[in-house]
């Protein structure tokens, strides 16, 4: 089931120093991020394979989770707290705020074959 992981941050009078390193559980394959999102769900789908982690590098938005058996929601404000996604979370995003920016790294290249659309029932 997805699950939060807190990046080490490093804080003093300069400001903020949050470190992604030896905390993600997968090889880094892709990156990517989501701004300047309205009303919108994102996402709707899970994977055959890709394990995806997704932070709020700026603002907030919040992230339902349904591995078929658990379903919970997760909201993302801070830019040191990791979602760990698996790959039989199905995932929507939304509520995202006006100054939103959500990068999610994942452990594959895109491939349109590792989507599964269909919610669990």
């Amino acid at each position: 089931m997805a699950h939060i992981i807190d990046l080490k941050t490093f804080t003093d009078k300069r400001g903020n120093l949050t470190v992604i390193e030896k905390v993600i559980p997968f090889d880094i394959k892709r990156i990517f991020y989501i701004y300047g999102v309205d009303d919108s769900k994102r996402g709707g789908h899970r994977h055959h394979k890709t394990i995806q982690a997704a932070f709020c590098i700026k603002g907030s938005c919040t992230i339902y989770n349904n591995n078929g058996t658990n379903e919970d929601t997760f909201e993302l404000n801070q830019p040191n707290k990791c979602l760990i996604i698996e790959p039989k979370d199905w995932h929507t995003m939304f509520n995202f705020s006006p100054d939103a920016i959500l990068m999610v790294l994942a452990s594959e290249n895109f491939d349109e074959k590792d989507y599964i659309f269909e919610p669990y029932k």
